[in-house]
């Protein structure tokens, strides 16, 4: 009977059919017990195999089959089934899930909100229920699945009373937000900013002429112009955009090197325009971004002495300079028997900043050349040559040595000379000159910079600059009263009136010697003949006429490519008959090409190790003095 009253259409059909229905009833019912009692059968086989440990605790339980609705299930609820299952396949897919705790608890959260929150909509309807499973993929091999599927089904199994509240889950965040982590102690202080000037070629000399000594008046200002090579570089150096990036990466002032860089530069060939070249315009304008480099020059006649001066600070290192220069070139006439000895004191002096790029020697005519060590990888090979202009060529007391090499696309050329010795003798020292621009052989294998301004008969045309140093042995031709009169009204300024009756300034004039050379302006008394030891000019029964005979001439194949800012003698230095005479210049320079015979960074090493074992022993003893003589005063009580 239905609700309306109306007899059910089963009531029309016969008795026979009547009790068929009635048997397929009890089959379908004995069938359901059967299969009820085979499914129990199985999870008591689980149960037991879990409990004997065959099965991993995580491993989750197949789902139980869903109970036949009573009526059919739409096609939009089929939809939204299939629709939460991918959803929640997705979050399982071991591809896009992560291994951050972070991860693990949005996934768990968003489970949470869809998986659970369908299940109480699905259990509260009365005509079909579902068991949907949160996370379809548990059952895959993947740690992190296992993990969230026994976290779900132990939820599921707990009490209603421990489980969490979905609204809850709700309103947590998805992420999941830690605390900033806060300094342990306090953040030293920045007492300087690296984006200051360009980086500077030369360095600023310690007052003290020490390496590692921080003079207690120093300016802070001052501090910015110390040598790179100091320990004190991080605190004191002031650098460029470039080296800023550097140091926060590498802590050094070098320009970062990309992989691809290291692998396209070969260092054999290259053009002055090429980016990668050793020798190129971009190293050339990172190392010297004005493209002028310093040398200083000091020429001495030793006048044969064993002894030599205790300090050549005042030498090479003059408390009138502010910086000192990138090259250091020393020429010495009739110089000390013990040339090694001379290197080593000069490498003792110079210090860790400088190591000797070449030396050279004839007879008793000494050339040395000393280079910032961090500038000797733009050197190319260094050569040399000799020459005699004695009738003897076994007589090495006059004549010339010349050293010769390339720094980034500049040829240099060095020569250091002895002339004939007199006073008439003009024509001989001419002579000495011409024979010496024609005999010494250079360049030997060294690429000629410029071959289309060169000329066979003049080795000075063969190079981009061109010093020449040494006891000339010019004088001044005019009585010593005179030069002694003249040399008191002009103490300390000029000294023109001196210089009318110099026979070299008058040579030079007439182009019979030194062509195409210049000479910076002289303001220096003459060097020579002083007795020995003190500023007395020769009291010897000679009575030698005071003269310039120690002389720095320079030439250029372009123009103004050399400035002299500095050119004195050296009055502090007396163990010989001359004073020395020092130069600094600057000098312009131009980038190179990778064909250039580059020196590897060769020096010196064993002169290197004992100008600076000499040094420390040095400074130690000094230290040990002044000690002694602290602990050794005696207070007295009168």
């Amino acid at each position: 009977m239905t609700e309306n009253g109306e007899d059910s259409p089963l009531h029309h059909q016969n008795p026979a059919n009547g009790d068929s229905a009635v048997n397929s009833r009890t089959l379908k019912t004995s069938l359901v017990d059967a299969k009820s009692s085979k499914e129990h059968k199985d999870a008591l086989k689980i149960n037991a195999k879990n409990a004997e440990g065959e099965f991993s605790p995580y491993q989750p339980r197949p789902p139980p089959q869903p109970r036949l609705s009573s009526k059919s299930v739409s096609v939009e609820e089929t939809l939204r089934t299939r629709r939460l299952k991918n959803s929640q396949e997705s979050l399982s897919d071991p591809v896009e899930t992560g291994s951050s705790s972070d991860s693990l608890k949005e996934d768990l959260t968003a489970s949470a909100q869809g998986g659970f929150v369908f299940r109480e909509a699905a259990t509260t309807r009365n005509d079909q229920e579902f068991n949907v499973r949160p996370l379809s993929a548990a059952a895959s091999g993947s740690p992190v699945s296992r993990d969230r599927g026994s976290s779900l089904s132990d939820h599921g199994g707990r009490p209603r009373s421990q489980q969490s509240d979905t609204t809850d889950l709700r309103a947590r965040p998805s992420k999941v937000l830690l605390s900033p982590v806060q300094p342990t102690g306090k953040l030293p202080a920045l007492e300087k900013s690296f984006a200051s000037a360009t980086l500077k070629a030369a360095n600023r000399i310690d007052g003290d002429c020490l390496d590692y000594a921080v003079s207690a008046k120093e300016k802070p200002s001052d501090r910015l112009h110390r040598n790179l090579s100091d320990s004190r570089l991080l605190e004191n150096m002031g650098s460029d955009s470039a080296s800023v990036h550097s140091m926060r990466s590498n802590y050094s002032v070098l320009s970062p090197i990309r992989p691809q860089d290291v692998r396209n530069r070969s260092f054999l060939e290259g053009s002055v325009l090429g980016s990668g070249a050793l020798l190129g315009a971009e190293e050339l304008d990172r190392h010297f971004p004005d493209r002028k480099v310093g040398i200083y020059i000091a020429t001495w006649n030793m006048q044969g002495e064993k002894g030599l001066p205790i300090n050549l600070d005042d030498l090479l290192l003059p408390t009138d300079s502010e910086f000192a220069q990138d090259f250091y070139i020393i020429g010495v006439q009739e110089g000390c028997p013990d040339r090694r000895e001379w290197e080593v004191r000069l490498q003792e002096t110079l210090g860790p900043y400088y190591v000797m790029l070449y030396a050279a020697a004839h007879g008793v005519l000494y050339l040395t050349v000393f280079v910032r060590r961090d500038l000797i990888w733009f050197c190319s090979e260094v050569e040399h040559a000799t020459v005699t202009t004695r009738i003897i060529s076994q007589i090495k007391t006059k004549g010339a040595v010349g050293i010769a090499f390339t720094f980034f696309g500049t040829s240099f050329l060095f020569i250091t000379s002895h002339f004939t010795s007199g006073d008439s003798k003009v024509y001989e020292r001419v002579l000495d000159y011409n024979k010496i621009i024609e005999a010494l052989a250079l360049p030997k294998g060294l690429p000629d910079t410029n071959p289309y301004r060169s000329t066979s008969s003049d080795v000075t045309t063969r190079f981009d600059q061109v010093f020449w140093f040494g006891d000339f042995n010019f004088r001044l031709s005019k009585p010593r009263a005179e030069v002694e009169a003249i040399i008191k009204r002009t103490a300390g300024g000029d000294m023109g009136p001196l210089l009318e009756h110099d026979q070299l300034s008058r040579e030079m004039k007439e182009g019979s010697i030194f062509k195409g050379f210049q000479e910076a302006p002289i303001h220096f008394p003459p060097t020579y003949k002083f007795n020995v030891g003190c500023d007395v000019y020769d009291t010897t029964s000679k009575q030698r006429t005071p003269s310039f005979t120690d002389r720095i001439v320079f030439r250029s194949r372009q123009a103004d490519d050399i400035r002299a800012f500095k050119y004195t003698c050296c009055s502090a230095i007396k163990t010989s008959d001359h004073r020395p005479v020092i130069g600094v210049f600057q000098v312009k320079l131009r980038p190179g090409r990778d064909n250039i015979p580059l020196g590897a960074g060769q020096f010196d090493r064993g002169l290197y190790l004992e100008g600076i074992r000499r040094r420390i022993n040095r400074e130690l003893k000094r230290r040990e003095a002044m000690k002694g003589e602290s602990t050794s005063t005696i207070c007295t009580i009168s």
